[in-house]
Order: C-alpha cells, then structure tokens, then sequence
C-alpha cells in the first residue's frame, strides 16, 4: 500500500468517513496486544512491573494511575491518560482513535469506551466497514459500572455517568447524567458537598 493511499484512509478516518479494515492494515504495528495480555497476566506486586507495561500500552500514561487486570484495547496506542486515574476491572477501550482522558478521572467495572460504530446498512459493513471519531473525558470525571460511551462524545469536568447508561451525545461539566440514552439529569452544586 502507497503512502499516498495511507493518507488518504487516514484523512477520511480523522473525518468520521467509513473504512474497512483492509483498508486500515496498515495500522496493525500500532497495536498493543502483546503487552496487554502481558499486563493482563503480572502477579498485582509487581507494580514496576505494571508501570512500565502501561507506558508501553498507552499513546500517554499519567502518574499514580491504577488500572485493575484485565482490561481490553484494540490497540492501546491511541488512549491517553492524565494524572490519578483509576480504572476498575474489565475496561474496554475501542480506541481505532483517541480516547483523552484527563485527570482524577475514576471508571467503574465493565465500562466500554468505544470510538467505532458500524454503518446501519449491510452493504457497506463488508471488510468490517466502519467509522471512528474520538472520545473526551475530562477531568474529574466518575463513570458507573457498566457504562457505554460511543463515538464522538465529550465527557464534562466533573461529570457523573450513572451506572449502566449509554453515552451517545455530549455532557456539559458538573452534571449528574444517567439513562439509555444517558440525558443530564441534573446540575452537581455545592449541596452535593454535604451528601454521599
């Protein structure tokens, strides 16, 4: 495949376009499946261990960032992930582009974050045709267990994500947001200082 051709599915994924994986092959090197099911399989003590793994998974990893095995990720190359992250058991990143997540950001078990979707017409899901646009979680934001983000979505500053909602449009900062599809429910303010 030309480097000519290269540019131009990767100009029409940074659009949002259909492309199928053969298409996309020549990305292939840019996964991380190695690693990950390296990590996935290091005793919990070794932490240095877990550390070095991760810088090497991830496009950025921030400091005190705790990920609980196992976790997922089509290519792990293309998350980025600030300072004081926790991330609970069996995440799943569908990262085919970014996933930036800011800082203190806490994600509960079985959370998807997924970039990529699939036409709705059959035609032209051959050669697993598919579209991608990035994902934004910003700082401070807390996701519930079993939480779906799809493509495209932005995540707030100090967002919650009720447990089991589907994501599939923006969230404004410091709003509680819950639901399939998940909807801004309300405003987080200072009473929420004085609750659980």
């Amino acid at each position: 495949m030309s480097q000519g051709h290269e540019e131009e599915v990767l100009a029409r994924i940074s659009k949002g376009l259909v492309y199928t994986e053969s298409e996309a092959a020549f990305q292939a090197p840019r996964r991380r499946t190695e690693e990950i099911f390296e990590y996935n399989h290091t005793p919990p003590g070794e932490t240095e261990k877990q550390r070095s793994l991760l810088v090497a998974i991830f496009g950025a990893v921030g400091e005190r960032t705790v990920l609980l095995p196992p976790f997922h990720a089509g290519f792990g190359s293309n998350v980025h992930i600030g300072d004081d992250f926790f991330g609970n058991v069996n995440l799943t990143f569908v990262d085919d582009v970014d996933i930036r997540i800011g800082d203190g950001v806490m994600i509960a078990p079985s959370v998807t974050l997924t970039t990529t979707g699939h036409p709705v017409h059959p035609a032209r899901r051959v050669d697993f045709g598919r579209f991608s646009e990035p994902i934004v979680i910003e700082d401070k934001v807390w996701i519930g267990s079993n939480v779906v983000v799809l493509p495209g979505v932005r995540i707030g500053y100090g967002s919650v994500i009720g447990a089991g909602s589907v994501v599939s449009r923006d969230i404004p900062p410091m709003t509680v947001a819950v639901g399939v599809p998940c909807r801004a429910v309300r405003p987080i303010t200072d009473e929420d200082l004085a609750e659980r």
